[in-house]
């Protein structure tokens, strides 16, 4: 029984004795936890497909053309025709495609990066106004004036240039991102002011005068330019393979004011 309890408690002391050399195991609960488990950090490229909602504001997008065609007429000069508010706001649909290429920097979980990101659709839209009003001139014309005017705005090239930044949490990856936009735009308007000036005063030949201007005006290729910004989300597949899902806000600033709110679906690759 006494070489029993030796033994036993020389097998403890050396035991202890060996777990007391033993070097703290990296990783453990004490070092703290990182719920990262993808390695984000590298460059990586990709494609996506989009569908979104172009908001355009065609008020006054017309006011310069009929502004020339009425230039030092008396009507022009006291009813100002070419700011009546014949248009307004339109919202159409559209689609696209396209591709994104990038670099990711990592510091933990935290990751931020720079990416360049472009899609090619029908993005745009169009609208056609009338307002017609009746007016005395100081002149002494009674004046019937109408004023038409047409619009249409079609975007089929969009690139942003992105700094976004994300929080990674195991295999899935939110961001956020804001940069600068440049698109590609046909942007054609039309205007036309007709109507009839009578004045039973005036001389013969005169008391009757019936008028009809108009002129058109397109902006083919035409570059825009403007700001982003949006979030979204990645998730690691395998080996380098991911999949992505956003919302963009676009906005540009042109003869007709416009912007594009987009989702995306989109899968990429990181090197």
């Amino acid at each position: 029984m006494r070489r029993f309890l030796l033994v036993t408690v020389m097998c403890g002391a050396v035991s202890g004795a060996q777990a007391a050399d033993m070097p703290a195991l990296r990783g453990s609960f004490t070092d703290g936890l990182s719920t990262s488990t993808v390695n984000w950090q590298g460059g990586y490229i990709g494609g996506h497909a989009a569908y979104g909602t172009s908001n355009m504001n065609f008020a006054n997008s017309t006011r310069t053309i009929a502004a020339r065609l009425l230039d030092g007429t008396e009507m022009e000069s006291v009813q100002r025709i070419s700011e009546w508010p014949i248009m307004g706001k339109v919202s159409a649909h559209g689609e696209g495609f396209g591709g994104f290429v990038g670099y990711n920097f990592q510091w933990t979980d935290v990751v931020v990066g720079v990416e360049l990101n472009y899609t090619h659709g029908k993005f745009g839209g169009s609208h056609t106004g009338r307002m017609s009003r009746i007016f005395t001139l100081p002149s002494g014309y009674t004046v019937g004036a109408t004023y038409e005017g047409a619009a249409q705005m079609n975007i089929s090239d969009m690139g942003t240039l992105r700094v976004r930044g994300g929080y990674a949490y195991g295999s899935f990856l939110p961001y956020m991102f804001a940069g600068i936009a440049l698109g590609q735009a046909d942007i054609i308007r039309s205007a036309r002011v007709y109507g009839t000036q009578v004045n039973p005063a005036a001389a013969p030949g005169f008391q009757n005068v019936p008028f009809d201007v108009s002129a058109a005006d397109g902006q083919y290729s035409h570059l825009i330019y403007g700001y982003s910004f949006g979030l979204g989300t990645e998730v690691m597949l395998i080996a380098g393979l991911f999949l992505r899902a956003e919302w963009e806000y676009v906005r540009f600033a042109s003869s007709v004011d416009t912007s594009i709110n987009t989702v995306r679906a989109g899968l990429g690759y990181k090197f």
